[in-house]
């Protein structure tokens, strides 16, 4: 690979990056707040790869045809590609079911909202409140919540949100187990608003023992997939 390839690698890698950072698609790999850095990133490598140009073509021509890389080098422009032809998905029920819940216990439990209206909680507040404050906050709620839903090995249903401290490698799941009018037929990765109320009802992971909460299910409606799928609740 010589010099203006590798230049030509380092261009689209950064233009990659700036359009992950201009979009959604880099919430796929990495949480919201790293959004300055991708861009960054990216704008140093474009840099990189002008300069790079630059100083190649104010540079008199010497023997490189003499010391060509292998071919085999030019492997390294396939991940660049399949970033930008393939974005994946965000890591969902499969993921989840092969992984122990990753609730832990917070430092502390904000107020919550007053009113009659639904109130709204992510997956790993309301789990967090369940196990560790017994649902104080939680009772003669109606609350909304939603999530992906995974199944465990005997078929239990779960509601499920992923959430990560840095970006997708290390992102592991809370898991809130239901009950109630369930409905019957539930397939994996369907993205759920779940309208429901607190119960002290509590399981197990059968992964690792973790502690998950139970909700008792009173509506439950297919909803598309939210922009940013991971939950950022206790890593903010």
């Amino acid at each position: 690979m010589n010099r203006l390839a590798q230049t030509a690698l380092l261009f689209l890698l950064g233009a990659t990056l700036l359009h992950a950072g201009t979009t959604d698609l880099y919430l796929r790999y990495v949480k919201e707040g790293l959004r300055p850095l991708v861009l960054l990133a990216g704008a140093v490598l474009i840099a990189t790869a002008v300069a790079t140009l630059w100083y190649d073509r104010r540079t008199p021509a010497d023997d490189d045809h003499h010391h060509r890389e292998p071919r085999v080098s030019w492997l390294l422009t396939l991940p660049v590609l399949a970033l930008i032809l393939v974005a994946p998905p965000a890591l969902g029920s499969y993921s989840a079911a092969h992984t122990g819940t990753a609730l832990t216990k917070p430092f502390g439990f904000p107020a919550l909202p007053t009113g009659d209206a639904p109130l709204r909680l992510a997956v790993a507040d309301y789990a967090g409140r369940a196990i560790y404050d017994d649902g104080r906050a939680l009772r003669d709620r109606e609350l909304k919540i939603t999530g992906f839903v995974t199944l465990d090995r005997k078929g239990a249903p779960y509601l499920v949100r992923m959430g990560l401290n840095c970006c997708a490698a290390d992102a592991q799941p809370v898991k809130i187990a239901l009950t109630g009018d369930v409905p019957p037929v539930l397939r994996p990765d369907t993205w759920l608003e779940i309208t429901g109320t607190y119960t002290p009802r509590r399981t197990k992971d059968p992964v690792n023992d973790g502690p998950i909460p139970y909700l008792e299910v009173t509506t439950a409606r297919p909803v598309p997939t939210p922009h940013d799928p991971y939950d950022e609740t206790w890593n903010t």
